[in-house]
């Protein structure tokens, strides 16, 4: 059979049923995550009576433990070949987790709850991009990619759909709600261990021990990615932003959530038809393509006093969203050495998620000089000046490649 053939043959073979049940279960821990994530800034302030530098004190330490754990997950999953049990312990811990939030009685179970959470997201987001890798054909790999981030995004705007309809319901009773996202929590674990079937993979060498220093031996490629996706990360600021730019526009503080409810749908929406696409046409123009809506999309926000305009740069950032962060995950996965692709994606993630943490705080500093305006105008003037940078990075490493 020839090579292309052979392509052909695999494209119409499908993506392969573990993926599904990976996204799947990043669907059903999403919508539990949302639900809290929704309500927990409002709770934390008017239930624990917290202020607002103890709400971005326990994001920020989030961030941190998850980026971190990340890393370590990624090397661990390459040592032990078992990606799949590595996956269950970290969304068991995020279920785990859920448990806490209603019985919290004070701020310190809260900062204890999202610590644990963390952990689990870190320890379960490695061996499960490199699980997908494993079980794909290069040849889908940008759809399958691309389905496991639709599905995840499905979690992320019925979550807080979820959460308004529950307030409503419930009479505004968070703690209840924080219950009831128990449930979804529990049944994406019971999904992976039931449904995922992971691939034989190659014994490990004998003598051979846990080492950070694996890192080392990543490729080139890997490392061009991996620079390409930190300038993405980094122009491309916290959805934080775009719900206080929710305000401004004219939301009123029950309906906020519905900003990210829409993101998420344009960006679910987008993610499957973008990865199909990449496995065609290639990912670099399609990430370039990315970074030109997301300049479109500041220059929006930037300029938005109303809400029909606020949405118009809601969907653009959701469209970003959709052609991109599928694609940086099939690119680590395409470049990666096969028996690295854990530590691969597990640099990917420490590095973007450290530069996602300084180009926020730098964000939030812009916003309290220059407010909202001077924000988005210099999220559009930094993503105007990555667009040429990164096009020529894509091109060093399609020289390097070819």
């Amino acid at each position: 059979m020839t090579s292309s053939s052979a392509q052909a043959a695999t494209a119409r073979a499908g993506i392969p049923r573990t993926v599904w049940i990976l996204g799947l279960v990043s669907l059903l821990m999403d919508i539990s995550s949302e639900m809290v994530q929704t309500l927990l800034p409002f709770y934390l302030v008017s239930g624990l009576g917290a202020s607002a530098v103890i709400v971005g004190f326990i994001e920020g330490l989030s961030v941190a433990i998850a980026t971190t754990t990340k890393l370590f997950a990624g090397i661990i999953a390459d040592w032990t070949r078992n990606r799949k049990m590595l996956a269950v312990v970290g969304y068991g811990l995020g279920a785990i987790s859920k448990l806490v939030f209603p019985i919290a009685s004070s701020i310190d179970w809260i900062i204890t709850a999202k610590a644990v959470d963390r952990v689990g997201k870190g320890l379960r987001g490695t061996p499960r991009d490199a699980l997908v890798a494993d079980v794909t054909p290069p040849e889908i790999r940008g759809a399958a990619f691309g389905l496991r981030k639709s599905l995840d995004t499905v979690g992320g705007f019925v979550g807080p759909l979820a959460a308004i309809g529950l307030m409503f319901a419930l009479n505004g009773n968070v703690l209840a709600i924080f219950w009831i996202a128990i449930i979804p929590a529990f049944l994406s674990v019971l999904v992976l261990l039931l449904g995922a079937k992971e691939p034989e993979q190659p014994p490990r060498k004998a003598g051979s021990t846990l080492r950070t220093g694996d890192i080392l031996r990543l490729n080139a490629s890997t490392w061009i990615v991996i620079a390409a996706a930190s300038i993405l990360t980094f122009v491309r600021f916290s959805e934080a932003f775009l719900l206080l730019k929710s305000q401004e526009a004219g939301f009123e503080p029950a309906w906020i959530p519905v900003t990210m409810v829409i993101m998420h749908a344009v960006y679910g929406l987008t993610a499957y038809p973008t990865g199909r696409l990449s496995d065609t046409i290639g990912r670099t123009g399609l990430l370039a393509a990315s970074l030109a809506v997301l300049v479109a999309a500041y220059a929006v926000l930037a300029f938005a006093s109303s809400i029909p305009v606020f949405l118009i740069g809601i969907v653009l950032w959701g469209l970003h969203m959709g052609l991109s962060q599928g694609l940086l995950a099939t690119l680590i996965a395409d470049s990666a050495p096969p028996d690295l692709k854990g530590t691969a994606f597990g640099v990917f993630n420490l590095i973007t998620g450290a530069v996602v943490l300084i180009g926020n705080v730098l964000a939030g500093l812009v916003w309290d000089i220059y407010g909202s305006f001077g924000t988005f105008i210099a999220g559009a003037s930094l993503s105007a000046v990555a667009l040429p940078v990164l096009t020529l990075i894509s091109r060093w490493r399609s020289a390097r490649t070819s």
